[in-house]
């Protein structure tokens, strides 16, 4: 299981919660951070906050402090989707429409590998609606960290 630290910033439906968690990068463990290119560009778009709905077994409180986590499976299947699917579509349109069209120039080639692309945009689509609400997907809070923060206005929303 992949785990991340979160804050509970909203208590939602019976077991469900909304947490808040810090990107990170790999910079940030590295010892040549401080020198290197790298983790300056890095910092530059890492300090993004993400908030996500979780599934809460715990019955947790907002602005505890949480441990949630995903199925490492999960995450495998659905990085799959998202980056190879969409790029084996546009392949296989190109090399048919290469096949089909061999004389016709480059146009038809690019053009079938871009309907190839959103073919696969469309494919990843249909995949996430039907994932949306499957428990295996979802993330979930495993265990708490700390106790309830009391919640400052504009910092602990939704």
């Amino acid at each position: 299981m992949i785990e991340e630290n979160a804050r509970v910033i909203a208590v939602d439906e019976p077991g469900f919660a909304w947490v808040d968690t810090q990107r990170k990068t790999a910079c940030g463990s590295c010892a040549v951070s401080s020198g290197c290119g790298t983790s300056v560009i890095a910092k530059l778009f890492s300090a993004k906050r993400t908030q996500v709905r979780v599934i809460d077994p715990l019955g947790v409180k907002l602005g505890e402090e949480v441990m949630v986590g995903i199925e490492e499976s999960a995450l495998v299947r659905g990085s799959l989707a998202v980056y190879i699917l969409p790029l084996i579509t546009m392949l296989l349109a190109a090399l048919a429409a290469q096949g089909l069209w061999s004389g016709a120039g480059e146009l038809p080639v690019v053009f079938a590998g871009l309907l190839g692309l959103g073919g696969g945009l469309g494919l990843v689509a249909l995949y996430t609606r039907r994932i949306r609400r499957d428990p295996r997907f979802q993330p979930v809070v495993v265990r708490r960290l700390g106790p309830p923060v009391t919640p400052v206005e504009g910092v602990l929303a939704p």
